[in-house]
């Protein structure tokens, strides 16, 4: 028995801006390089015209799925603008994905927004709950033969965002730290996590994304027939000795906020990378270690399980494990770390968890939030050329694909 249904998903995930390149019109464009220590995206992986040679390689390998995301930037470049060319662009997406017989899986809103929105603020926008909601009205036409929807991906990452831009504008940020990365892989891991290192955002950072995604799905239920959640950043904490009281105050602002407004969704989806202890004082940084991964992370791939198991007892919504990877620049660990991953992922699904398909993270080498150092990806790309050279874990992944499980004993 593999555990793995016949119609389980197995694939990878990209974000837009992460991949695209040349994303002009979004905050995150408008804010690249501002800070000392923040790298260009620049044309990134140019997957905005090579997104076909990336599914193909999906394809090739084995692989039946697709997360991939459609930029609101590119969408509503000025307010109230909404671009047929991109519409149209993004239903392209869409389409070669289902003729390939990839199921798209689509994320709406990925960290980036428009310009002119985060100019205004962002989602503290006093309209910006509005505004999305009238960007996902325009959206759902193109999601014809669209299963799955992931309105805004890690909604509790982009608290995080929201509370480092505010510290930015008031001058308490000396250098750019993505809120993704826990260190420079540039230089030795010898920091704390930022997690560690930052206070949980307050829950009021949360709100305008709750109100935000209930819009969408709202939105969505009455005009498509998609499947609509959203994707959390799933810290897998556990508690330190004395650290239990803590936990339950820290996973509550960090996730289960989130999970808990998911009430009414049809799925939501587990991001999950590595696991953190939690004592009396809050969250405990990771310890240099040598397994740790190039964005400082402990190594650690029964994260997954642990984060699966308590989004389903929060939610008790079936879970699509919409991101799940190790950033290293060895692809051997990648695999090591995958097969364990998966091997906890099967015996949370034997214990009763639902899980309808896991989406590694990423299928590119891409553009990490103001860093190009971490290596995520199943296929490396070439950033003058764009040749992608797949790894070997996307083989690998691939034959876990058509085996449903079998070749992780392999």
């Amino acid at each position: 028995m593999t555990g793995f249904s016949s119609d389980f998903l197995w694939g990878a995930s990209t974000a837009p801006h992460q991949v695209e390149g040349s994303n002009l019109a979004s905050d995150w464009w408008a804010r690249e390089g501002l800070m000392p220590g923040m790298e260009l995206s620049g044309d990134a992986c140019d997957s905005y015209h090579r997104y076909r040679e990336d599914m193909t390689l999906l394809v090739e390998a084995g692989l039946n799925a697709y997360r991939f995301g459609i930029e609101w930037a590119r969408i509503e470049p000025r307010e109230g603008h909404f671009s047929r060319a991109e519409l149209a662009h993004y239903r392209r997406m869409i389409e070669t994905a289902l003729e390939f017989g990839l199921t798209p899986a689509v994320t709406l809103q990925h960290f980036s927004l428009p310009a002119w929105l985060g100019a205004r603020g962002g989602w503290s926008a006093p309209d910006a709950v509005e505004l999305f909601g009238r960007y996902v009205e325009k959206v759902a036409p193109i999601l014809e033969g669209v299963e799955w929807v992931v309105t805004i991906n890690e909604p509790n990452m982009m608290a995080m965002m929201s509370m480092l831009q505010d510290q930015a504008a008031r001058g308490e940020l000396g250098e750019w730290q993505s809120p993704t990365v826990d260190a420079d892989s540039e230089r030795a891991v010898e920091q704390t996590t930022n997690v560690a290192s930052l206070p949980v955002p307050s829950v009021e950072y949360a709100q305008p994304l709750i109100a935000a995604h209930r819009a969408a799905v709202d939105i969505l239920h009455a005009r498509t027939s998609v499947k609509v959640g959203w994707s959390i950043a799933n810290g897998a904490f556990t508690a330190a000795p004395g650290g239990e009281e803590k936990l339950v105050e820290i996973r509550y602002a960090y996730e289960d906020v989130y999970l808990e407004a998911s009430l009414g969704d049809d799925f939501t989806g587990v991001q999950s990378y590595s696991s953190q202890q939690v004592g009396p004082d809050g969250l405990i940084p990771h310890p240099e270690h040598p397994d740790n991964t190039m964005v400082g992370s402990a190594y650690r791939p029964d994260s997954l399980g642990i984060a699966v198991r308590h989004a389903s007892a929060v939610t008790g919504l079936p879970v699509l494990v919409t991101e799940n990877g190790i950033a290293t620049a060895d692809d051997e660990r990648r695999i090591a770390y995958t097969r364990e991953a998966l091997e906890g992922l099967r015996e949370a699904m034997a214990d009763g968890v639902q899980v309808n398909g896991y989406l590694h993270w990423s299928l590119l080498d891409n553009y990490e939030w103001g860093h190009w150092g971490p290596k995520f990806g199943l296929i490396a790309v070439d950033r003058e050329t764009f040749v992608r050279t797949p790894k070997p874990s996307l083989a690998w992944l691939g034959a876990v694909a058509r085996t449903r499980g079998g070749q992780l004993a392999g």
